[in-house]
């Protein structure tokens, strides 16, 4: 079987880095299904707009030359315990897919670039593929009290983030919120741990740099992408 995208994700991050490890950690990150012209049919919408979130199966498509293993490191356990691939959302995979559900904002039928889905709490890239998308039903796909195996008992630490207001005008409140929440979950990989390191993430079209020490993320430079 082959299957080819119906639509690509537009979003803030224009690279790996920094985007959220799931979906939904960052409800206030905004992002848009643009479907391909093939699909830019407004008749496949209809009805969807009675829902409030949907699944979205797309591709890990920087991961695909990547070397598959049967075991991997979780970012969660710190890069020191193996875990096999099925037991972990990993993104390397061996058919590169990757499921996730977002919060649907609102659909425009009409554009430029035909029917858009605005979403938010979307854990992907810029420029991601998109091969399906199934309304979210909340009878079945929601299961309260459940064992999550080695996530019950690592939970993510949220970090203090320090954003100065001269750089707070560079974006929208919403925006703002969103790169906030995306800080505070610690983009880093979890084995680093140097205070002095700078790092740089690219968002909504800056290359936000910052370090890490005791717990804060200060924002020490902002920079504009070309």
């Amino acid at each position: 079987m082959q299957i080819a995208p119906i639509a690509y994700f537009r979003s803030p991050f224009s690279s790996k880095f920094g985007v959220p490890r799931q979906a939904g950690l960052v409800e206030e990150l905004k992002g848009r299904i643009v479907f391909v012209p093939e699909y830019r049919n407004a008749d496949a919408l209809r009805g969807l707009e009675d829902y409030d979130y949907l699944w979205m199966i797309w591709g890990f498509s920087k991961n695909v030359e990547a070397e598959k293993h049967p075991t991997v490191r979780p970012p969660r356990l710190g890069g020191n315990r193996q875990m096999g691939v099925w037991a972990t959302r990993s993104p390397f995979r061996p058919n590169n897919l990757g499921l996730s559900s977002v919060r649907i904002e609102s659909i425009e039928l009409t554009t430029a670039e035909g029917p858009v889905i605005h979403v938010k709490g979307a854990d992907l890239m810029d420029g991601t593929p998109i091969y399906d998308i199934k309304p979210y039903l909340e009878y079945v796909d929601s299961h309260q009290g459940v064992r999550c195996g080695f996530t019950d008992d690592n939970k993510w630490a949220s970090l203090k983030v320090e954003l100065p207001d001269e750089w707070k005008a560079a974006f929208t409140e919403s925006e703002q919120q969103a790169l906030v929440k995306t800080l505070a979950l610690d983009p880093r990989p979890h084995y680093h741990d140097d205070a002095e390191r700078i790092y740089g993430m690219p968002f909504a079209g800056y290359d936000v740099r910052f370090r890490v020490a005791e717990g804060v993320v200060r924002v020490v430079e902002l920079k504009k992408m070309e």
